[in-house]
């Protein structure tokens, strides 16, 4: 529920609801909202297993993008510092 919250109130209601029910992400949506419905019927195992099926199947063509983004930390400097082994003092 907060996901959903929180997604309304970045994109609006109505780019929400268009991207849940486009044609081709039926089946995730289907998923996600079936996995809510579980988890408010008290099966809290089951309802997350199948959110993140859909949330998976939602959001499949996002990943290489999110992965791209991480991917370019490293030319953060105080970052690229820390992945090499030396914290902002130099303690590591």
């Amino acid at each position: 529920l907060l996901f959903l919250s929180g997604l309304v109130f970045i994109i609006g209601f109505r780019r929400t609801f268009t991207f849940f029910f486009q044609r081709p992400k039926l089946k995730g949506t289907s998923f996600f909202f079936g996995g809510l419905v579980v988890v408010l019927m008290r099966w809290p195992i089951l309802g997350m297993l199948l959110e993140a099926y859909g949330f998976i199947s939602l959001f499949r063509s996002f990943f290489p993008v999110a992965f791209g983004f991480l991917g370019s930390f490293v030319n953060i400097p105080l970052l690229s510092q820390v992945r090499r082994g030396w914290g902002p003092l130099g303690v590591f």
